[in-house]
């Protein structure tokens, strides 16, 4: 982002998931995850295509049991027979030792396996059962996130160092104690599938909670304690604008420093909501940050005494949609056009000062303004709409903008 230091990120190694690098110095990925069926394959797929469509760089699935398995390598064929190239990611709990084994299409068909170290099974069965999910992981060249969750932490180690924390003469504050363990389940679970022979640049750990200031403590922690890449989430952030401000609030602080090389935004979707919102608020996080450009950004006012008419915020959102809308084939089109900045404003007072400050500004009048809507272009006003179809007006002098200072004339003469 001009005019700001860029942010240092932590040197971590990168790690191929199909198409996609994350960590290595890559930029920080977002990623989302199917709530199908995936023992229904056509919903899953659809799924998978909507959500890649929408922005999400990698896409993971449950894998649960046999009949969801047996139909992975089918929601592949159909993802990539509609052109879509988007990385499929299986999650595994409990039995994937076993589906891995006895369904080799879908370990074979799948670009990474997720595996819960604090499920893969109990007493001695565990690291058995874990070496079996890592030497499939060897066997089709698949990278895999060790992926430990609050939630589900292994609770024999968990009882093992509260145990040693008591018999300290100054024992730790528990929850300290379950900090500690997360990171080192994480850590443990690396380096034994190192050992078994996974690569380390096949290796990404995320340590999960569902609360800002854990998830905090628990990313440091092991950031400091390791060059592992790191997927970032809380584990359930919520709902609606909880599970947003949550979301941005923990992962905004880490990724400032640094930390994070892929990221999910887990949020409990409203009943029949769209499940590709989580998608649009990972990236408007990192846009916000200056980390990554992935459309333009509308600057709007949020309106006060002097906008008593809705005008300002209906083209405001009109030129929203607009602008995702038009996204999938700018993308094609227009390399750059992310960095465009426009400005809707609501009257006088801050309208034109900001519109100047914007690639392209509008100031609509306020109460008791004149009729009128200057615009301006590159800081300086160069038109004044008026009447009904204002916002169609601006749209169209927007779709010029892209096409003038991104299309292939302007980008060959630059070269």
């Amino acid at each position: 982002m001009a005019g700001y230091p860029e942010i240092q990120r932590r040197n971590s190694v990168g790690v191929m998931v199909g198409n996609v690098q994350v960590g290595g110095g890559a930029p920080v990925v977002v990623q989302s995850m199917t709530n199908t069926d995936t023992a229904n394959p056509e919903a899953t797929a659809q799924q998978i295509i909507d959500l890649a469509k929408a922005g999400s760089e990698l896409v993971r699935i449950t894998v649960d049991r046999k009949e969801a398995a047996a139909q992975v390598a089918h929601i592949r064929d159909m993802v990539r027979a509609q052109g879509v190239d988007v990385p499929i990611v299986g999650d595994f709990h409990y039995i994937g030792h076993t589906l891995l084994r006895d369904y080799p299409e879908c370990a074979e068909a799948l670009d990474k396996y997720r595996i819960n170290p604090g499920n893969v099974g109990f007493k001695g069965k565990r690291d058995r059962n874990f070496a079996m999910m890592i030497e499939k992981a060897i066997e089709y060249d698949k990278p895999v996130r060790i992926g430990v969750n609050w939630g589900s932490l292994d609770q024999d180690m968990l009882a093992a160092n509260m145990d040693a924390n008591g018999k300290l003469a100054k024992p730790k504050d528990a929850r300290e104690v379950m900090h500690e363990t997360m990171v080192n389940s994480g850590l443990l679970s690396a380096a034994r599938a190192e050992e078994i022979g996974l690569a380390r640049d096949k290796i990404i750990i995320s340590v999960k909670v569902s609360e800002v200031q854990d998830l905090i403590t628990c990313y440091r922690m092991i950031a400091s304690q390791s060059d592992y890449a790191l997927h970032l989430g809380l584990t359930e952030a919520g709902m609606g604008s909880k599970g947003i401000v949550a979301s941005t609030a923990g992962l905004s602080v880490l990724l400032q420093e640094g930390i994070g090389d892929t990221i999910r935004i887990s949020l409990t979707p409203e009943p029949g909501g769209d499940r590709a919102k989580e998608v649009m608020v990972g990236q408007e996080i990192l846009q916000s940050l200056g980390l990554r450009a992935f459309m333009p950004m509308v600057i709007a006012c949020p309106g006060c005494g002097r906008t008593t008419s809705t005008v300002f915020q209906e083209l405001a959102q009109d030129v929203q949609g607009y602008l995702r809308d038009r996204q999938p084939a700018w993308r094609e089109q227009y390399a750059g056009f992310e960095e465009l900045q426009l400005a809707v404003m609501g009257c006088i007072v801050n309208g034109p000062g900001e519109s100047k400050h914007a690639d392209i500004g509008i100031s609509l009048p306020g109460t008791g303004e004149v009729p009128a809507a200057p615009v301006f272009i590159d800081g300086k006003k160069v038109m004044t709409l008026r009447g009904e179809n204002i916002s169609e007006q601006f749209k169209g002098i927007v779709e010029t903008y892209v096409e003038d200072r991104w299309g292939e004339g302007k980008v060959d003469a630059a070269e």
